[in-house]
């Protein structure tokens, strides 16, 4: 029998999260201060996060990079408040987010963040489709594609308006091409 970690005696900031460090009994992320725990990925998630992120390597700009698994602190309250922290499968970040952190510790934050890639997982269809969106909308990240694995394999980019938060592409199966926030092609099949 594995023990479950006891869960904080109250509500924390992205600070107090980040001070957490890795654990091994699941994937965290920070909402509203509350920590909530998922079971980690399956085989076939990770693999296409990996994929995804071995294609966008050779394609981003010098100043950028992809990380794959990491926390973002969405920057949706002041530091001394109950938090926000996500952890996308795929983020493109300006290349000094990674040195400021290196040297400033806390977390990279979402004003650092161009693109986040979710993969839909059974479990967490709603929380991609509309908790993530409305979050990652909400701390100004500027492009949000939705990976879904499910046969055919098909991605939803969603680029963020002045008045309208995410707007939708069409839903793309087989070959991803977009210009924005770079140019760039994904081989969708590849993830399978």
């Amino acid at each position: 029998m594995t023990a479950v970690p006891l869960p904080p005696a109250h509500l924390l900031t992205v600070g107090e999260y980040a001070t957490l460090g890795e654990d091994d009994a699941g994937r965290s992320e920070l909402m509203e201060g509350n920590l909530v725990m998922s079971p980690s990925p399956s085989p076939d998630h990770n693999m296409a996060a990996l994929r995804i992120a071995l294609q966008l390597m050779p394609q981003l700009p010098q100043d950028l990079e992809v990380i794959t698994d990491v926390d973002i602190d969405l920057e949706l309250v002041p530091p001394d408040q109950p938090g926000f922290s996500r952890r996308p499968d795929v983020i493109a970040v300006r290349r000094s987010a990674r040195r400021r952190v290196r040297t400033e510790g806390g977390l990279i934050r979402a004003s650092e963040v161009l693109a986040v890639v979710e993969i839909v997982s059974p479990g967490s269809r709603r929380t991609d489709n509309v908790v993530k969106r409305a979050e990652y909308a909400d701390a100004g990240i500027p492009h949000y594609w939705i990976v879904d694995l499910q046969e055919p394999v098909s991605l939803l980019a969603c680029h963020l308006t002045e008045k309208f938060g995410y707007l939708d592409a069409e839903v793309v199966g087989g070959i991803f091409a977009g210009t924005e926030p770079f140019a760039v092609q994904l081989d969708l099949e590849d993830l399978q």
